[in-house]
């Protein structure tokens, strides 16, 4: 795996405008993201994990720029394409694909798997001839593990799971660098996302594939990831490597998050973080530490000044960052700190 940052986004802003009034002007703003920094290397999964609601793919859509930003960059191994007009950015949109979580409602029921596969190639220019185009065909098909006829059927045909294999074929068939997972396998049976979540690393291995990984399901997460970017109401609260935050989460917000993921040891269980209250609404999300309403260790700075990500120690590796101002007291005093990291690593 590459260390290069293929993808960077530095302060990734969205915000959507609530209409309202007589005259239908701007009441209120959602504030779906609001000010996120990550980078993700060459041959590298960087998860993005959080509550249904947190903005998780809102940030997939905004990098695809399938909707414009409300500020901030994203640049693409060394080009920035946040502002790029659509016709410049065109040919750069196969180099990011995507694969949707519902494999049932993301292909056209009324064109056959050749056809839909055969559409990227052909408007980025990929094939040479007709007999390059079928050998493309066939060699996408055997990449997600599918009979080569199965081209001529139709999406009604497959189960969710062979459907899913169609939907990776079709953001392959573009010949990407990054490809942006948005809960690619929750629509599946459990068996079926293992197969899925197993094909998806082989091809990152083959391939050299860059991986957004969009999920709330941290079992998959933890199996197949390289680092963990955790996502609370529009805002990025910690980053690192896969071991160290599954072994030692340095926010309360990852802690209670991994308290509820199911332990597979019989006879072992975390203690599970019971957060009290609702999550706040993203129109009007609480000053300073946005977490500090449900969180069982906020003292007066969280309420009212907004902690910045920054490294924390973390005797489990390097690249551990997060935005909590319990890492600016004694470790007697943080939670956090010493052996409760260790005692979740030895249970997880």
């Amino acid at each position: 795996m590459s260390t290069a940052p293929l993808l960077q986004v530095n302060d990734l802003k969205k915000h959507f405008p609530i209409h309202g009034g007589f005259f239908g002007g701007v009441t209120a703003k959602v504030y779906a993201v609001d000010g996120i920094s990550f980078d993700i290397a060459k041959g590298e999964t960087l998860s993005l994990v959080g509550e249904s609601g947190c903005g998780k793919s809102t940030v997939g859509k905004a990098l695809l720029r399938l909707f414009p930003l409300t500020d901030g960059q994203v640049i693409l191994d060394g080009t920035r394409i946040d502002d790029m007009p659509g016709g410049t950015l065109r040919p750069l949109r196969r180099r990011m694909q995507v694969v949707f979580q519902d494999p049932f409602s993301s292909l056209n029921p009324r064109m056959r798997v050749r056809d839909i596969l055969a559409e990227p190639i052909r408007n980025f220019g990929l094939s040479k001839s007709s007999a390059d185009l079928e050998a493309r065909l066939s060699a996408l098909m055997d990449k997600v593990r599918l009979p080569r006829d199965a081209v001529n059927r139709w999406p009604h045909e497959f189960s969710g799971g062979q459907r899913q294999r169609i939907g990776i074929a079709r953001a392959l068939a573009g010949e990407p660098d990054l490809i942006i997972c948005d809960e690619a396998v929750s629509a599946l049976d459990v068996s079926v996302k293992a197969q899925i979540v197993n094909l998806l690393q082989d091809l990152q291995a083959e391939l050299g594939l860059a991986m957004l990984f969009i999920s709330h399901d941290l079992a998959i997460v933890e199996h197949m990831t390289h680092r963990v970017a955790v996502m609370y109401l529009g805002k990025i609260v910690e980053v690192a490597p896969r071991r160290s935050l599954f072994g030692a989460p340095k926010h309360p917000y990852t802690e209670a998050l991994l308290s509820a993921v199911p332990q597979p040891t019989p006879g072992i269980q975390r203690q599970r973080i019971i957060l009290k209250g609702d999550v706040p609404s993203p129109i009007n999300p609480p000053k300073g530490c946005r977490f500090h309403t449900r969180c069982p260790y906020a003292f007066d700075r969280c309420r009212t000044e907004e902690p910045a990500l920054r490294p924390v120690a973390d005797a489990l590796g390097e690249g551990h960052v997060a935005a909590c101002h319990l890492h600016d007291r004694p470790a007697a005093d943080n939670p956090l700190a010493g052996a409760k990291g260790a005692a979740l690593l030895a249970v997880g």
